[in-house]
């Protein structure tokens, strides 16, 4: 190390120069000359000897000369303080800990596990122990010592594991309903994404169920309430959501739950007919993002998390077709995301303000929306149901038939007094 205009002799300057008030220039070295320029400053400030605020201040100005980290001027420190010198151990093997259990050792512990049947890490210590002990066996002297937790690492080791390993090899879903990849609208209307929200169970009674159905393009929404996860309610329940979509509906997308992977819910979108039927892939949790998040910020926030019974399913399902859904299509604005690539030549999607709108303007701004209507639907009709409420009246109309959905609940389910 060089430094150019002069030798830092004393404390006191190496303190002026980290506090800025000395120009010094200096050039970083090669690592061995920095480990060279550590080891003469240690022994010329009499490092061993310094307080603990002086070897601060030592550390600080080799740090600031060397360009090494402070954990690296560390170990140097500690390693000077030992040996007195320092040496660049890069390449050097770590020195291996002394190995206490041998592979015998190790072949004989699954042994052990193979004839006990593999019982628990306290119960296979005391079979070692009382063989060695108990029944003199000496190939068991050091597994009679054996710790609960070195025990557990020894069934982990490679020795065990080709003595005892058993590999199955993962089994393929075998139900061939739906194709498993994420569904690519194209900026059509008609892909629905699908999910259950379950309103809880209350000391053994079965809360019942909301369907969630989520256009992914437009975001016209549909919830329906039904009273159990079964084909008798979810079926008719489900045909009618579908069916309340102004537009064609050419996409079904759930996740893996069986009660949309089924031969039922297959033979229904058949019929209807919608052309694909998609479900998530595994490791995508992305795949059906849309409608969960829809489901916290629109479900939960309008029906709460406190149990409903299942025997209030209709009257329930009446509020999410005839209230809730008309408010979320015609009266929310929602954000509509814009994909672009940034520097890096990653997507983003960016949610701006100019780009929020209700569900309806969002499908009367698409290219040809007219055609994607179902037969006998027009955007007068369409108009004609979101002008003839405001946004406000609509929001109170809401309000006020929520609460009383709430207290027709409550009033059931309160007993006389």
């Amino acid at each position: 190390m060089t430094l150019k205009t002069q030798q830092l002799r004393t404390l006191a300057e190496v303190r002026a120069f980290l506090d800025g008030s000395q120009l010094v220039s200096f050039e970083i070295p090669t690592r061995e000359a920095a480990y060279d320029f550590v080891t003469r400053q240690l022994r010329h400030f009499g490092y061993a000897k310094l307080g603990r605020a002086d070897k601060g201040v030592l550390r600080r100005y080799l740090i600031k000369i060397t360009g090494l980290s402070r954990a690296q001027i560390t170990r140097l420190m500690a390693q000077h303080r030992v040996s007195r010198r320092i040496r660049d151990r890069r390449g050097t093997p770590p020195k291996p800990f002394t190995r206490r259990y041998t592979r015998e050792d190790v072949l004989l512990l699954a042994e052990v596990d193979a004839l006990h049947g593999t019982v628990s890490g306290p119960a296979t210590r005391k079979l070692c122990e009382r063989a060695y002990t108990v029944y003199g066996d000496a190939r068991f002297e050091r597994l009679a010592t054996l710790s609960h937790g070195h025990l557990y690492n020894l069934r982990q080791s490679r020795a065990y594991m080709q003595r005892r390993g058993q590999f199955t090899k993962t089994r393929p879903v075998t139900v061939a309903i739906g194709v498993r990849r994420k569904p690519a609208p194209n900026d059509q209307p008609g892909y629905l994404r699908v999910d259950t929200v379950h309103q809880g169970d209350l000391d053994g009674i079965k809360g019942l169920y909301h369907l969630n159905l989520v256009d992914e393009v437009t975001q016209f929404e549909f919830v329906g309430s039904l009273e159990r996860l079964s084909e008798r309610f979810l079926l008719p329940i489900l045909e009618a959501l579908i069916a309340a979509f102004p537009f064609t509906i050419q996409g079904f997308h759930a996740d893996n739950g069986s009660e949309f992977i089924n031969h039922q819910v297959a033979a229904m979108l058949t019929k209807l007919p919608i052309q694909e039927f998609t479900k998530s892939r595994s490791r995508h949790t992305n795949d059906n993002a849309l409608v969960e998040s829809k489901n916290g910020s629109v479900v939960r926030k309008h029906l709460g998390y406190s149990h409903i019974p299942g025997r209030f399913a209709s009257q329930v399902n009446a509020f999410t077709q005839n209230v809730l859904s008309p408010y979320l299509n015609f009266h929310r604005p929602c954000f509509f995301p814009v994909e672009e690539v940034d520097a890096k030549g990653r997507i983003r999607k960016r949610y701006r303000y100019a780009h929020m709108m209700t569900p309806y303007e969002k499908l009367k701004s698409l290219p040809h929306a007219a055609q994607h209507l179902k037969a006998g639907v027009t955007f007068d009709s369409l108009d004609a149901i979101a002008h003839a409420l405001s946004d406000n009246e609509a929001a109170r109309l809401l309000n006020e038939a929520r609460a009383h959905l709430f207290r027709s609940i409550n009033k059931a389910q309160t007993p006389a007094a």
